[in-house]
């Protein structure tokens, strides 16, 4: 059950980066030269990923990510040019939202913030796993650092834009500047970049736990070739059958990420714990059914709303959501991702 969880969690973030970078990609190509469906902008991100895609050890992904982390940081110092211009005053800003999109929230934070697969992949692979964990062990740092600059860019994001804010900065950025085009590149690229360390989870557990397992094949490099490249081809086409990229988002986080971090550590520590003292008036027994109860609220409530979403997406009185601004000779396309 677990593994079912973390391939489909894993599959869905692939699917995201895709729809994510070829969200900006087609801001960018429609300012410059015309206008083009988002489809063909998914299928060719998901044609260029597919060599990428083939990389099947870990340790050849690393400085691939190592790229992606400098491309992404990169983007992010250029964002702020814009985030600082014209900041309003805090009190024009609604503090506290509704109650439903709390909830929404927490499954977008789950999302940006939390990699379990990919943490545990990388534990398993390292020379020195002992490194990896501790209070300043290699994923406690990561972790602060990953923390703290979606806090940072959440923050000055809605300080900056308010309710006007979309499902990624990036997209609220115009498109007319270089200082735009250039972070819009580097954020995709490096997006682009890390779709193969999130698809390696998912890779892993089905060959290692569903084709392999107690079987034997002559050519097992081949079928696992094979699996990446339906990995890559079901991770377009659902890309291009969902192109909201928010509710997508909050889809994923809230229903198999909520799953990952709250549901399945609770009951397993409270089973752990079992024979044992839950702690002085019993804590972490008390801890354990809360985190449970907020999983499933978020687990429930993202169903729900993910999938009320992304059925008015096909409902027939559905409008098309794309918003088309004149900027000087120019046009620029917006995607309103709400």
């Amino acid at each position: 059950m677990v593994d079912l969880v973390l391939a489909l969690s894993h599959y869905g973030v692939a699917v995201v980066y895709i729809l994510f970078v070829a969200k900006n990609v087609q801001q960018l190509i429609h300012y410059h030269f015309s206008y083009y469906s988002l489809e063909i902008f998914v299928a060719v991100v998901g044609i260029l990923l597919l060599p990428l895609f083939m990389v099947r050890q870990l340790k050849y992904l690393v400085p691939l990510n190592v790229l992606s982390n400098v491309l992404m940081y990169m983007g992010f110092l250029l964002i702020f040019y814009y985030l600082f211009r014209g900041l309003p005053s805090m009190s024009d800003r609604k503090m506290i939202g509704a109650f439903d999109e709390l909830l929404e929230f927490f499954g977008i934070v789950f999302f940006a913030v939390t990699s379990v697969g990919v943490m545990l992949a990388i534990e398993s692979k390292m020379a020195t796993p002992e490194k990896y964990i501790g209070c300043f062990g290699i994923l406690n740092i990561a972790a602060v650092i990953v923390v703290f600059s979606n806090l940072l860019f959440g923050v000055l994001g809605f300080w900056r834009y308010g309710d006007e804010i979309r499902s990624s900065v990036t997209l609220n950025l115009p498109s007319d500047t270089v200082v735009s085009q250039i972070s819009k590149i580097s954020i995709a690229l490096g997006v682009f970049m890390t779709y193969p360390l999130s698809g390696y989870v998912t890779i892993d557990i089905i060959i290692r736990e569903w084709v392999l397992k107690g079987r034997s094949y002559p050519h097992p490099h081949m079928i696992e070739y094979i699996v990446r490249v339906l990995f890559v081809f079901l991770s377009t086409i659902n890309a291009m059958a969902f192109p909201k990229l928010s509710p997508l988002v909050a889809l994923v986080g809230s229903v198999t990420i909520s799953v990952l971090n709250l549901i399945f550590p609770a009951f397993i520590e409270m089973s752990l714990l079992y024979s044992n003292s839950y702690g002085r008036l019993k804590w972490i027994l008390v801890k354990d059914i809360l985190l449970v109860i907020l999983g499933f609220s978020i687990l429930v409530h993202g169903l729900y709303s993910g999938t009320r979403t992304m059925l008015r997406t096909y409902h027939p009185d559905y409008q098309d959501n794309q918003k088309c601004l004149n900027v000087s000779t120019k046009s620029t396309c917006q995607i309103d991702d709400l």
